[in-house]
């Protein structure tokens, strides 16, 4: 199993909608709205390290309102 968190920079005003669009994504475990840098930070829990790219360079940047991303793999 690979664990990964995902920051994401959202638009301005469309951090709950992106929040409750991303939770919906198979594979998300949990998004929760930050202060800081990043608006969104998300935890995935898939099969494959190929599975978190689909899931965050596909799925959640296909997402309208979201500007950025960064990915960050758990080593244990």
């Amino acid at each position: 199993m690979v664990t990964a968190f995902i920051m994401i920079k959202a638009n301005t005003g469309e951090a709950d909608r992106l929040r409750d669009s991303i939770q919906t994504i198979e594979g998300v475990q949990s998004a929760y709205i930050v202060a800081g840098d990043v608006d969104i930070i998300a935890k995935a829990q898939v099969e494959t390290p190929a599975a978190v790219k689909e899931i965050a360079a596909t799925k959640i940047q296909g997402v309208d309102g979201v500007e950025n991303t960064q990915t960050y793999i758990a080593m244990d």
